[in-house]
Formats: C-alpha cells, sequence, structure tokens
C-alpha cells in the first residue's frame, strides 16, 4: 500500500430502479451495459454489488460484468435493511440478527448462480451493516465489505480489519472493512446523522468538479492522518437511465425527493465519464473491491 497514492473503488449497487420505491429493472437492463462501456472507455473496473432477485431476474445481465474485467459482488438477498437501522423508514424493518447468515447464504447462492462467479465482495443496502452480517460474510467466505457509512460512525477513514465484537471497531477478521467515501472536514447541517457529508449523488447534482475537489480535500484530510486515500464510491446502474419524478401503482403513488431522480441518464454519464478522467489525470489507481481489500 503506497500512501502517496490515491485509491478508487467505484461500487455499483445493483438493484431495483430508485433502490426501494419501485420493483422495476429498467436501470440493471440499460445502465450496466452503459457503465461497462464506460469503465472500458477508460481502462477501470468495478465491483457490481448485485442483490440475488437482480442477479436472479437478469442473469445475461451478470454474466456481462462477469465476463468484463470488473468484479461480481452480492448485495444482499432483496434491497432491505440486514444491518442495524440508522434511521427509520415506513415499512422496513430490519432483519433479526438470527436471519442475516441464512439471508445472506441465499442471495450469495442467487449470484453466483446468475453469474456463474462465486462473489467475495459485499455492500449492504443503504450502507445499514452491522457486527452479525460481518461475521456472516466471514463465514461464508467474503473477503471485503464496502458498507461502512463514514458520515455516520466518523471513526474509520481507510480499510481496516474490523472486530468480532464490534464491526465499527478494528479488530481481527480476516475481511476488511471498507469505508465508504466522505466529506470529513465539512461543517455539517445535519445534527446527529450528518449525511450531507455523504457524497451520493453529488456527482450528478452538482457534477465532477464538485465531487473531484470533495476527493482532494479528504485526500488531504488522509494525509494529515498519515492515512491512506481509499476512494470507496457508490453508485447504482438506474442513474444512469431516465428515471421518472413519481411512480403509480394503483392504491398509491410514490413521489421520491427530488435530488433522487435528478439528472438520471446522460447528465450522470457525462458527468462520471468527467470524473473517472480527472481522477485519473491526477494519478488515481482504480480496483475491485476485493482488489483493494488484498493490499491490507
Amino acid at each position: 500500500m503506497d500512501k502517496n497514492k490515491m485509491y478508487v473503488i467505484i461500487g455499483v449497487d445493483v438493484e431495483t430502479d430508485v433502490g426501494s420505491f419501485t420493483p422495476f429493472y429498467e436501470g440493471v437492463k440499460n445502465g450496466v451495459p452503459i457503465l461497462l462501456d464506460l469503465f472500458k472507455k477508460h481502462g477501470v473496473a468495478g465491483t457490481f454489488f448485485f442483490t440475488g432477485e437482480s442477479a436472479e431476474m437478469n442473469p445475461e445481465i451478470a454474466k456481462m460484468v462477469a465476463e468484463s474485467p470488473s468484479e461480481v459482488g452480492c448485495h444482499s438477498l432483496y434491497h432491505e435493511t440486514v444491518g442495524d437501522e440508522l434511521f427509520p423508514l415506513p415499512g422496513v424493518k430490519p432483519l433479526l440478527p438470527h436471519e442475516v447468515r441464512p439471508r445472506l447464504e441465499i442471495a450469495t447462492k442467487l449470484v453466483e448462480e446468475a453469474s456463474g462467479v462465486h462473489p467475495t465482495s459485499f455492500r449492504c443496502p443503504r450502507l445499514w451493516g452491522s457486527t452479525a452480517v460481518v461475521n456472516a460474510l466471514e463465514e461464508l467466505g467474503y473477503t471485503s465489505d464496502c458498507t461502512y457509512p463514514m458520515y455516520f460512525y466518523r471513526e474509520q477513514f481507510a480499510p481496516y480489519h474490523p472486530s468480532y465484537e464490534d464491526w465499527t471497531k478494528k479488530g481481527d477478521m480476516k475481511i476488511v472493512e471498507v469505508p465508504n467515501f466522505a466529506d470529513m472536514v465539512m461543517e455539517s447541517n445535519d445534527p446527529g446523522l450528518e449525511r450531507d457529508r455523504d457524497q451520493w449523488p453529488q456527482f450528478r447534482t452538482e457534477g465532477a468538479d464538485f465531487v473531484m475537489n470533495k476527493i482532494r480535500g479528504f485526500a488531504d484530510f488522509c494525509e494529515k492522518k498519515d492515512l491512506p486515500k481509499v476512494i470507496c464510491l457508490y453508485i447504482h446502474p438506474w442513474e444512469f437511465w431516465p428515471m421518472e419524478a413519481s411512480f403509480n401503482f394503483g392504491e398509491a403513488t410514490v413521489t421520491p425527493d427530488e435530488f433522487i431522480t435528478k439528472n438520471c441518464g446522460e447528465v450522470a454519464t457525462n458527468e462520471l465519464d468527467k470524473l473517472i478522467k480527472m481522477l485519473l489525470d491526477e494519478g488515481a489507481e482504480f480496483g475491485t473491491a476485493s482488489e483493494i481489500a488484498a493490499l491490507f
């Protein structure tokens, strides 16, 4: 691990369109090929974290990723809360700790059957992880977990081996926990959660230049703390295909906040294209989750 170098993981959460708000997979069908073409253009690879259902329903897409330089990972069975709930969501209940391992085992099997690849990298939906999750992942042979929400816990800023007793602390586990990039130098206006530190989906709502400045600030932050500079991003295939502003399901209409679907499609593609180029121009080294985890 070269502390003078910046390492970048692009984690793609392959799930239903607009996360938990729809049952559709237009983003998976259309967005994943767009991302693979973009990665090929720049000679980089990402990690595609498939929910078990998304892989089962879109096996041709799972195989497409498996046959590319990018990595096939897992994102639980559905877009669900498998870890600790950070804030309540209507109608969504977290899995009980004893339900986690069998759930992840089923998800892993479905991803493997669809892609032909046994996943070893994982990310919890919503970045809501737990000690039960990392222990189950280690038992199932995973080597990396890209879940830790840096914006919320604000203790770990570089990949680490977690504790068997508390996944947010350093310990003796074999699996590597990779914190997700956040702005750790800004003054937060969100007491408690500090979600405004989280930089999703700023690349398409504010632009590549905005995010690149945030990344530079985080790199300086890591240098001052003598930490390796690992930028773990999370995006979704549906962001690269036009999304409706609201969805009617007969008895109800779901209208996500505007920023959730703003600039999905061509704008998102163009801005990610710019961001990858800027990172490469500044000497960043891109790797899959398992490749970066192996450095630790």
